[in-house]
């Protein structure tokens, strides 16, 4: 860049001395930019600090790109759009509960965790670790869906909110096909899944850290295998009467809960995006863990 020239502007002062500085109106701009940028900042600390859910600045990203947010305990969120998606599959084709194939219209965006809640944000919150494989970066397991509402309960204590909970069965299924109308989000064929995919068929019968995969077209990972996935709703046999809205079904046909995904105990056809199962609410396993929504 070529060299530029100030000139200098002159006082006489009473005595005839020469003070060399800055012409007086070059100095009241200088001195209103130095203003204006003080508030800006001010401002912009400000916003970062409201949108954090807390006092505390957690992703100074989120303020330009509110695609990933984080909270307090390090947990990474997704923005996931609202939209219109077809749910299941045809009742001749459905496994076990999974059809009929109906469609969904969710209203409202919302966040969904990127990752399965870990055992390192487990303890954060709850100050014990349930889990049978133990690792910070593993997903948190043999947690029942009794105990992920106490953790719920008290994550959004901790981070002064009413937003986080377990997704409906309809805004997991929705987020996991991510656009796609196909048996996995990435397509439909089982070789592929290694890429995607923590399963029984290829590597045994042992969770492993999230987000070690490839994610889903949302940025979504371990949506399918490595650990079930409780969501809120109770069972139904069939989809028939399910919310078209998208929200929580409940009134089950017995006292039990719906898990969505998978895990490592899981084939490669257990582990398609319409595969469903069920358990009761104080049942724990080494392979069933959750992953968050946060309201908008």
């Amino acid at each position: 860049m070529a060299d530029i020239e100030i000139k200098r502007g002159y006082e006489i002062l009473p005595d005839n001395n020469i003070r060399e500085r800055m012409p007086k109106k070059k100095s009241k701009i200088r001195k209103n930019i130095f203003m204006l940028v003080i508030v800006l900042g001010a401002l912009l600390v400000g916003f970062i600090m409201f949108t954090s859910g807390s006092g505390v600045i957690h992703d100074v990203s989120s303020l330009f790109n509110q695609k990933t947010i984080t909270n307090s305990i390090g947990m990474k969120l997704v923005l996931i759009p609202a939209g219109e998606f077809k749910m299941g599959e045809p009742s001749d084709e459905s496994w076990y509960g999974s059809g009929p194939a109906h469609i969904v219209n969710i209203g409202k965006p919302y966040y969904m965790g990127k990752y399965e809640v870990t055992q390192k944000q487990w303890v954060k919150v709850m100050g014990d670790n349930p889990s049978d494989f133990e690792g910070n970066n593993l997903p948190v397991m043999s947690v029942s869906w009794n105990d992920a509402q106490e953790f719920i309960k008290k994550l959004n204590t901790k981070e002064g909110t009413n937003k986080y909970r377990l997704p409906s069965e309809a805004e997991w299924e929705y987020a996991a096909r991510a656009g796609t109308t196909t048996r996995y989000s990435f397509g439909d064929s089982e070789s592929d899944l290694d890429d995607y995919a923590w399963h029984s068929e290829k590597y045994g019968i042992e969770p492993h850290p999230v987000g070690k995969k490839k994610s889903n077209p949302w940025g979504l990972y371990d949506m399918q295998g490595n650990v079930w996935e409780w969501v809120q709703d109770e069972w139904h046999d069939n989809y028939y009467g399910a919310p078209s809205d998208g929200s929580v079904w409940g009134g089950g046909v017995r006292s039990t809960v719906v898990m969505r995904g998978g895990s490592c105990t899981s084939d490669a056809k257990n582990c398609q995006l319409a595969v469903r199962s069920e358990s009761y609410p104080v049942h724990s396993s080494p392979y069933l863990g959750f992953r968050l929504l946060k309201e908008m």
